[in-house]
């Protein structure tokens, strides 16, 4: 799906380009950083980086920028399994450069994408799944407008251990009154 940059004062989205391959295989080598991500493999080589990133491109069903603060890359939001005839879609994202955490970017980021999926997509919900250990990303999606709809137990194995996670998701009215 082609998609198109979305700017807010303080960040830009635009689309991820291959020559972004770079940053993420340093981010994917970084556990604190992927301790947030469903990625069980190892990180990827810069050739399946890239790869990757060509076949995103061409995914009919999948929306996803970079993240760019400061004429910086720091991270990546998207709208996956987009489902035109239910009209929903699944959030995710991750700010892949650590000095950028905690300063509001991922929820400035999350704004401009979930606006995104009820005013152009014309969805009627989107959702997400959150290990309940990650307080941080729990409570930006909050701030965004979405709602913890139940809990899915053991949902996640990770570090030899199975952890919890929230499902949660937003409706186009919700998004709408908020």
């Amino acid at each position: 799906m082609r998609v198109p940059t979305l700017k807010k004062t303080d960040v830009t989205l635009r689309p991820l380009r291959v020559s972004d391959a770079p940053a993420f295989c340093r981010w994917l080598q970084d556990p604190e950083v992927t301790r947030f991500l469903n990625r069980h493999e190892d990180p990827p080589t810069l050739r399946e980086e890239r790869e990757y990133l060509r076949d995103e491109q061409r995914r009919a069903d999948h929306a996803q920028w970079g993240i760019v603060v400061e004429r910086e890359l720091v991270g990546t939001v998207a709208l996956d399994k987009i489902d035109r005839e239910h009209r929903r879609a699944v959030y995710g994202i991750f700010i892949g450069n650590p000095r950028y955490w905690g300063q509001g970017y991922g929820t400035a980021a999350g704004r401009l994408v979930v606006r995104f999926g009820f005013r152009q997509l014309k969805l009627q919900r989107i959702s997400l799944l959150v290990y309940v250990y990650n307080t941080r990303g729990y409570r930006s999606y909050r701030r965004l407008g979405f709602r913890r709809e139940g809990r899915l137990r053991n949902h996640f194995y990770r570090n030899g251990t199975h952890h919890d996670a929230f499902v949660m998701g937003m409706l186009r009215r919700e998004y709408l009154s908020l």
